[in-house]
């Protein structure tokens, strides 16, 4: 027990588990076409090894194809820029073109409606054959002692 009287647990032992060595494949054959077998090579370690195996020619990188000085994708957003910019101009003609056919519609309605309101006004407030002014029919009177009889 221990000095503040609590119990203690018991230890506990692991023991490690052991890996196994790796398993060593061996590498692929690659098929080799009659008459045309690589040279064996040799070289020597620093430390006195010898290595042994086929030369590998080594990987030859694709040609680079020329690129073009500017981009396809900066061609293209400035020709659609010139082509936005054609649209936006033909809009703000026909805009244009729209605003003053309208203004001239307008002034043709009310001039219309100047020139038939005045006729209307001109057939209502008119004389029917009158050229204006009061018609008195006058007729004979007999004056008799100073009294009139019409």
């Amino acid at each position: 027990m221990c000095p503040d009287h609590t119990p203690q647990r018991p230890v506990e032992v692991h023991q490690p588990t052991p890996i196994p060595p790796p398993v060593v494949q061996p590498a692929p054959v690659v098929p080799v076409q009659p008459g045309t077998v690589p040279a064996v090579a040799s070289i020597v370690l620093p430390d006195g090894r010898v290595v042994t195996g086929y030369a590998i020619d080594p990987a030859r990188p694709e040609p680079v194809t020329a690129k073009p000085a500017v981009s396809r994708t900066a061609v293209n957003a400035a020709l659609g820029g010139v082509g936005f910019l054609a649209v936006c101009g033909g809009l703000l003609l026909l805009t244009s073109f729209i605003t003053a056919l309208t203004a001239f519609i307008t002034q043709l309605i009310t001039l219309a409606a100047v020139i038939f309101g005045g006729w209307i006004a001109i057939q209502v407030l008119g004389t029917n054959g009158h050229k204006g002014g009061t018609t008195v029919h006058i007729r004979r009177a007999v004056i008799k002692r100073n009294h009139f009889h019409g």
